[in-house]
């Protein structure tokens, strides 16, 4: 094995000031004036103010949906809810709007869910919106869970409670029975084929009759189709949505 040559040195110390930062003591929290020798740090230029400005708002719900469908001529019924969501909202939901090009399939649709999200239940308008949007929050819903997560605010009064159910609803300080129905939705609609009477019968121990059950599941299924339909549509939601109770 050859041996190592003697001609081989250390590498020098490195040049003072070179490598190594600058230090000054503090004293009495001023700095100690620096040796006449140093030189005077070069004046940094002033800083310039920024020219940029923030976008203004793009409306986000043009077009409806990505699919061409003209519009069909509406019944005289359906043209009296149009106009009588206009008047109590001040808009028509785009939901409508985009099935608007079938009145036949806007009935079908208005009537189930007015039914479903309205009508007489053991679950309060409240549950059933946040039984959309925890449903809807599985399914990455952004129609649904803009203009549900709006109700949920709305119903509830509460706007840190429609924003913890859109991305979350385990972090909601909600009561005993809530917490029951979602964990029940979210189970029939990521895990339909797992469902059994155990988890019926934690319902009813949350103080849900049989009918309630029913009910719960009915909108789980809705919001299930729902989600697809907007999803595999692009449907947009009302931009108004996004500002809702705030």
């Amino acid at each position: 094995m050859a041996k190592a040559s003697k001609s081989l040195k250390p590498a020098g110390k490195p040049a003072p000031g070179r490598g190594k930062p600058t230090l000054r003591a503090i004293k009495g929290g001023k700095a100690v004036p620096a040796k006449a020798s140093a030189k005077p740090p070069a004046s940094k230029p002033a800083a310039k103010s920024s020219s940029l400005k923030p976008a203004p708002a793009v409306a986000d719900d043009a077009p409806v949906i990505a699919l061409n469908l003209p519009a069909a001529k509406l019944s005289p019924a359906m043209s009296a809810y149009f106009k009588k969501c206009q008047d109590r909202l001040g808009f028509v939901p785009n939901v409508l709007v985009a099935y608007a090009f079938d009145n036949a399939k806007l009935e079908t649709f208005v009537a189930m869910y007015n039914d479903l999200m309205l009508g007489d239940s053991g679950l309060s308008k409240l549950e059933r919106e946040m039984i959309a949007v925890a449903v809807s929050s599985q399914n990455r819903c952004y129609y649904c869970l803009t203009a549900h997560g709006a109700a949920v605010r709305q119903y509830s009064g509460n706007p840190l409670l429609g924003e913890q159910i859109v991305m979350n609803y385990r972090v909601a300080r909600i009561n005993r029975r809530q917490r029951a129905m979602l964990d029940f939705a979210v189970k029939l609609t990521v895990q339909p084929w797992s469902v059994e009477e155990v988890d019926r019968e934690r319902l009813r121990r949350a103080g849900f009759s049989d009918r309630d059950i029913w009910d719960i599941s009915a909108v789980v299924g809705f919001f299930n189709m729902s989600n697809r339909v907007a999803s595999a549509t692009d449907m947009r939601p009302n931009t108004v949505y996004h500002g809702k109770t705030r």
